[in-house]
């Protein structure tokens, strides 16, 4: 027995910081790679290291946490992987702007200057997460934490990209990319996000050569006519049949184009003439392919325009240049109209900016070789999706993937291991010397001319051609390590539905491609985290609370398991803080039954030994029965990722059978004199409270292991390294599980004519049982239990007893239940203040009936003040039939 009881109320403060400090100095967390034990892996989503521990962050790492705690406790080599990833372009956004405030460019600065305050950066800010991490209480093997620009995660990296490029699967090419003007970057599809935008759609005139007709192209974008290289009708569109193959003259420059035919055209659309500008259109770029187009690229990297417009036009931004370019074509009369058009923009994530389709030379990673086998782990089930619909998603876009553009002009990231010969030390550099050299070590010289005058590609890598290589990365993959062999593949990934593309996807390709071998079995998708409006949890709106303020408010447990208890599988949580408090006050319930329990326990020793079940009564063989039930239902509800039902199951039983029935039975053993029943109680109290803490612990790890440490014995570990409770086939005893059902039935139906009643809390009442064939057997065993939890001074029972006068009846299973009230309350008192409620509640529900039936206040009042009308009838409707019932038993 700890010499100290526990304290009144439970102080979390306290207990958390000293039980994370105790864990990680005694090792617990650290997994060891020769351990016979059958390993256990999770590697965690890399928060960007730029990032602070948002909501998202408390729901994703603690059902990893879960997850690990649980298999730790099942005697599993459990190594939960922890890190950070360098996010380039955020990070590097985060460093400039630094260095902009303190009045330093980034243009004005070298590469290597620009790096060096990057790592500063990094260094000052770049761990908060991993600190804010610790204090949700994420039991990862620090030991073993990466950086994706660690040195030996970058050798990993780096090493990839050149496999790769020796497989004939990474090539150099000139193609369209989403093009960010913000970062002067390209950046993927997946990055980009598409807003609608009321804009506007014109309509211009284009002369045909050697003809006074005109032809009338439709645009969003006015400024890319600049760039127009054809316009193309469908060949089989009979008004523009006899203008096949000649040309029209483009406004405002001195160049003529073709007019194409293409089946793409849809001849039903704006006038069927579509204007072509290949360099700054995807589908543009397709027809420009097809029909050996001229590719003009107007715009420069940070999307103002360049040499290859008009001089009236160069170095305006394309906002200005939009402007311009409707004046001059209004003036020239080619303006034929403006329309009202709502169309969607594709957005940079990171430069909040519209992108530009923009003509560039980039790295590109060849994609359908590596998607098949990815396909099929997935559709043959090795790979499993939870909830399981995501996989029609992954299906589909698998099966559509497109080539995937891994470089990125930036400055902070794993730069592209290709060198080439510029020859600045030879007279004469050769045309071979211009054929890139891909190597991670930069070359002692040039193969072709022998210069050693070589310069490396100054792009770096797209940020998730990193992180996909996360799983085995972490273990210094390609070196043949204990870790690697021991740890990989891992078993459960969890990670957000928004990232099943970027990175989902991608780490299966990796896995197979560099490993041979599936990078996980389970990927649990979390949940999009909504407020109560049903609003998605956003920066730009302000609605997402800071975690750190719940765990100051409601302890960091409570918010653990309350976020949990929120979370079904496959639906949007709606966040609200009730849900907090529910699990602040479960962990209260459950400090207050163990403090209980301790204060009726003998001051030496924990009982100890085997229980006998078969000879126990009733009360206790039922509560051990509840929680083998409970023990097997929260253990295939954990295996089936369901975690918010499995912490449902587990809240009820404690809740409601352990700490409302069995601590309140125990109470009556503890104080009927009988010592041997006192004796049984303690030992099964114990029992169940020892079970319910180690199942609890995963969800709310700081209290359970705090209220182990008062119930442990001399040979038990710390809860965090106990082993995990099974559920065991026990005997079948629903009939005695009935007569259990009876006995709570019977005390909750007095218990509820009290409370209706209005009977004074230190008033005990009588209760006459009238039960035919002798089926209150049960109530006469155990006669006591339901005196002393249904505060009832003389209770009856026989089968031809009498229902008093002034009586409260209740039926449960054909026993009838009458509680006497005279004596018991003041009759006329109540019946009285009754009466007045029951006027009242009359009056008030006649209001709200109106104000309901009123088409004007359906129509102008919000919805949510409606719903807020009908809810408050309903509860008075309830309210007043209770009324009526209760005075009818008075009269």
């Amino acid at each position: 027995m700890p010499d100290s009881q526990l304290s009144k109320q439970y102080t979390w403060e306290s207990v958390e910081d000293k039980w994370y400090k105790h864990w990680l100095e005694s090792g617990t967390f650290h997994a060891d790679a020769h351990s016979d034990k059958p390993p256990y892996t999770i590697v965690i989503p890399p928060p960007n290291v730029t990032g602070v521990l948002t909501m998202g962050h408390v729901l994703n790492n603690t059902i990893q946490d879960i997850l690990i705690r649980k298999a730790r406790m099942e005697g599993k080599n459990a190594c939960w992987i922890p890190g950070t990833d360098h996010a380039s372009i955020a990070t590097e956004g985060k460093v400039t702007a630094k260095l902009e405030k303190d009045g330093i460019s980034k243009k004005d600065i070298s590469r290597e200057e620009f790096l060096k305050h990057a790592w500063a950066w990094k260094d000052e800010y770049g761990g908060i997460i991993i600190r804010q991490l610790k204090k949700l209480g994420c039991s990862c093997d620090w030991e073993r934490e990466r950086f994706t620009m660690d040195e030996g995660y970058s050798k990993a990296v780096l090493e990839a990209f050149v496999k790769l490029y020796e497989r004939g699967l990474i090539y150099r090419g000139h193609r369209l990319v989403n093009w960010c003007p913000a970062s002067q970057s390209a950046i993927s599809d997946e990055e980009v996000n598409h807003k609608e935008v009321n804009g506007k759609l014109w309509h211009f005139r284009y002369p045909v050569e050697d003809s006074d007709e005109s032809v009338i192209v439709a645009t969003t974008r006015p400024e890319t006519m600049l760039g127009d290289t054809a316009v193309a009708v469908h060949p089989d569109d009979k008004r523009y049949k006899h203008l096949h193959g000649k040309s029209v003259l483009l406004p405002l420059t001195d160049r003529k184009i073709p007019i194409i035919t293409d089946e793409y055209v849809d001849i039903e659309f704006g006038t069927g003439c579509l204007k072509v500008t290949p360099a700054h259109d995807p589908n543009d770029f397709e027809l420009g392919e097809k029909h050996a187009l001229d590719f003009i690229n107007i715009m420069n990297a940070d999307a103002t325009l360049n040499d290859n417009v008009p001089k009236p036009y160069r170095n305006l931004s394309r906002e200005e240049a939009r402007k311009i370019v409707l004046e001059d074509l209004d003036k020239k009369g080619s303006l034929e109209k403006t329309e009202e058009h709502l169309h969607k923009v594709g957005y940079s994530e990171r430069g909040n900016v519209p992108i530009e389709y923009y003509l560039s030379d980039q790295w590109f990673v060849r994609m359908k070789d590596l998607a098949d086998p990815a396909i099929e782990v997935v559709k043959s089930g090795k790979i499993k999706f939870h909830p399981e619909h995501w996989t029609k998603t992954y299906d589909h876009w698998m099966e559509n993937i497109k080539d995937w553009c891994i470089s990125r002009q930036l400055i902070w990231g794993h730069r592209i291991p290709v060198w080439y010969c510029r020859g600045g030390d030879k007279d004469q550099c050769q045309i071979e010397c211009k054929e890139p050299v891909v190597s991670i070590a930069k070359p002692d010289a040039c193969s072709v001319c022998g210069s050693k005058d070589m310069v490396q590609d100054p792009d770096v890598l797209d940020t998730w051609a990193s992180s996909w290589l996360w799983p085995f990365g972490v273990h210094n993959w390609p070196v043949e390590s204990d870790d690697l062999k021991t740890f990989y593949p891992t078993d459960v990934l969890v990670t957000g539905p928004d990232i099943i593309f970027f990175w989902v996807a991608r780490m299966i390709m990796a896995g197979q491609e560099f490993c041979g071998d599936i990078p996980f079995s389970d990927v649990y998708f979390t949940s999009i985290l909504r407020d109560e409006k049903g609003q998605k949890f956003s920066k730009s709106l302000g609605n997402s609370p800071d975690p750190f303020d719940l765990f100051e408010k409601y302890g960091t447990d409570a918010v653990r398991f309350g976020m949990m208890l929120m979370a079904p599988q496959g639906l949007d949580v709606l966040f609200s803080e009730t849900r907090l408090e529910v699990g602040r006050n479960f962990m209260n319930k459950l400090w207050n039954a163990a403090r209980f329990v301790q204060m009726n326990l003998h001051e030496t020793e924990l009982p100890s030994g085997e229980l006998d079940i078969p000879s126990l009564d009733l009360p206790e063989r039922w509560i051990l029965f509840r929680l083998n039930q409970t023990i097997e239902q929260f253990n295939r509800r954990l295996n089936e990722f369901h975690f918010n039902e499995a912490a449902k199951t587990l809240y009820e039983f404690t809740w409601s059978d352990f700490c409302d029935w069995y601590v309140e039975i125990a109470k009556t053993r503890f104080q009927s004199g009988d010592a041997a029943k006192a004796d049984v109680a303690r030992k099964v109290a114990v029992k169940v409270l020892k079970d319910i803490l180690k199942m609890l612990h995963p969800y709310a790890p700081f209290m359970t292991e705090e209220l182990w440490e008062s119930f442990k014995i001399e040979t038990e570990s710390n809860l965090i390294t106990t082993p995990w409770p099974e559920s065991t086939s026990s005997q079948d005893i629903q009939d005695e599980i009935a007569s259990m059902d009876v006995l709570k039935e019977v005390i909750s139906a007095v218990r509820t004519i009290r409370s209706r009643m209005n009977v004074p809390p230190a008033s005990k009442a009588n209760v006459l049982v009238r039960s035919p064939n002798g089926s209150s057997e049960v109530l006469k065993e155990y006669e006591s239990i339901v005196k002393s939890l249904a505060k009832v001074e003389d209770m009856t029972m026989g089968d031809s007893i009498e229902k008093p006068d002034h009586a409260a009846t209740a039926v449960i299973r054909k026993m009838e239940i009458f509680v006497p009230l005279e004596g018991l309350i003041d009759l006329d008192v109540e019946r009285t203040r009754l009466t007045k409620r029951q006027t009242e509640l009359d009056g008030f529900i006649i209001q709200i009936q109106k104000k309901l039936s009123n088409d004007n206040f359906l129509l102008r009042a919000p919805e949510d003040v409606v719903q807020k009308e009908k809810e408050k009838l309903a509860d008075m409707e309830s309210e007043l039939e209770r009324i009526n019932s209760n005075l009818e038993m008075l009269s």
